[in-house]
């Protein structure tokens, strides 16, 4: 790893730049779809490094990639940055307090600020090192909106946004470090909209037509229906508009949001036909006319053995996170008040002792500990995954037992292990970018094992032709309805 040595030391170099441009983000959270200042933000500094921009990537308006370089191949580094409603948290706090100074009441509760600093600081110097030595290769940075819930890249993918690349690279904050990647599940997300007939819930039930009965009906049904799931498999809803506040009125309208999750794509559209059938027969019991709006999909994420191995090299040339005695004390009184058997499971998921005093992951695992574990989450990676062989790195930044999705998540977002954390992980990205670039036989290979699986199980994108990223959708939403009161005038 000594001819990396001025790579790693740029990174370092690089570093304080790209924890502010982090630290920017979390303090301006904006949620998906709307995360225009972050990416001002990374534009700004993308650009001061002699990245060309493209926006409106795929038609979305906060999706971007900045480029540099202009021969060889073509290795892009995913990037985040959307936040998560009602996590607003003051900095550094192990107690629930919300930020005073956040308005928006968002927060970074899946670290997402440090996920896409950290890809920036990794292409920047990529770049530079490929610019300095005269050697050949082509960096990208995708910034990428709306992975929560919303599959940005998902939609990036369905626009072709990666046509052309070779290899993708990115990383998330974790609680460990891992390179193996572990299994997600892909997902479905749909709103079912019913229409019934309003009615005086007193003196005329009978005229009436209840668009609530039917959300409830599909939502009775589908709890009937898990005994029958795959064990993997989740179903989760939301009752996004419940008809009124009257209960004395038969509701003429009403939607319920599911998201609808399987280990494969497959296995996920075959569980949504079943939801379908149910959502289908809830409006023919109450005699309501359904509206299913599809709003979005992702799929499984694909490993890719080959990258893995050049990763695992790479990090275990780096060692650990670099936490020092502070991080790992301030750690504690943050897993202080986390759940005590989480703790002990995320530490002994790692080889550690549950007893083990440290609450900082400082290590590398080794290949022969460190399976490949199927969890029941999911993120848009999985379609970058089956378009382009894809890597990914976990990198160690907040305490171990720490839920995703929570203040605790946000309440660390800036301390200095997150930010070595994110360090980590751009010196790791960088480094397996550098060995693609220099080793033409290991993006080869990576090549040669991604075609071997797609050839016998081909990408279909789960989202159907016809259905838009929700941005899209709103704006040819807002040009039809002035179109109609324009023509009403």
């Amino acid at each position: 790893m000594e001819h990396l040595n001025p790579l790693i030391d740029d990174v370092e170099a690089l570093a304080p730049e790209f924890t502010a441009l982090s630290d920017a983000i979390w303090d301006e959270p904006e949620l998906r779809w709307e995360e225009h200042t972050a990416v001002t933000r990374q534009v700004a500094v993308a650009k001061k490094y002699g990245f060309s921009i493209t926006r409106d990537v795929a038609g979305i308006p906060t999706a971007f990639f900045a480029e540099k370089g202009s021969t060889g191949p073509v290795i892009a580094f995913l990037g985040e940055y959307d936040a998560l409603a009602e996590l607003s948290q003051d900095s550094g706090n192990p107690e629930r307090c919300p930020d005073p100074d956040n308005h928006s009441g968002n927060g970074q509760g899946c670290g997402h600020h440090l996920l896409g600093a950290g890809s920036l600081l990794a292409a920047v110097a990529t770049a530079r090192y490929l610019e300095k030595n005269g050697l050949p290769g082509r960096v990208r940075y995708y910034g990428c909106p709306a992975e929560e819930a919303a599959a940005g890249k998902s939609f990036m993918v369905k626009g072709g946004a990666f046509t052309g690349v070779d290899t993708a690279i990115t990383w998330h904050p974790f609680a460990s470090t891992l390179w193996k990647q572990n299994l997600m599940l892909a997902y479905t997300q749909v709103y079912f909209h019913y229409k019934g007939v309003a009615a005086h819930a007193g003196a005329s039930p009978h005229m009436g037509r209840s668009a609530l009965d039917a959300v409830e009906l599909l939502n009775v049904g589908t709890n009937f229906l898990r005994e029958h799931m795959p064990d993997t498999a989740r179903i989760h809803y939301a009752i996004t508009d419940a008809g009124g506040l009257s209960p004395n009125v038969v509701q003429p309208q009403a939607s319920v949001y599911y998201i609808i999750r399987a280990t494969d794509g497959q296995q996920m559209r075959a569980l949504y036909d079943r939801v379908l059938k149910v959502a289908q027969g809830a409006a023919l019991m109450t005699e309501t006319e359904l509206t299913v709006e599809f709003d979005g999909a992702c799929s499984e994420i694909l490993p890719n053995d080959a990258l893995e191995k050049v990763l695992y090299q790479n990090a275990k040339e780096l060692g650990g996170v670099p936490f020092d005695t502070a991080d790992q004390t301030t750690a504690a009184r943050f897993a202080a008040g986390l759940d005590r058997r989480e703790v002990r499971t995320a530490k002994t998921a790692i080889g550690w002792s549950a007893n083990e005093e440290k609450a900082l992951h400082d290590h590398i695992p080794e290949p022969d500990s460190l399976p490949r574990v199927q969890l029941t989450g999911s993120s848009d990676v999985g379609d970058v995954s089956w378009s382009v062989p894809t890597v990914q790195i976990m990198a160690a930044s907040f305490a171990l037992g720490t839920p995703f999705h929570t203040w605790q998540v946000v309440a660390q977002g800036k301390l200095p292990a997150a930010h070595k954390g994110m360090i980590y992980a751009a010196k790791a990205m960088a480094s397996t970018a550098l060995s693609l670039f220099t080793d033409p036989v290991l993006m080869a290979q990576a090549k040669s094992e991604f075609d071997a699986v797609t050839a016998e199980t081909p990408y279909i994108c789960p989202i159907p032709d016809d259905v838009l990223a929700p941005p899209i959708r709103r704006a040819k939403a807002d040009e039809i309805q002035t179109e109609l009161e324009m023509q009403s005038v």
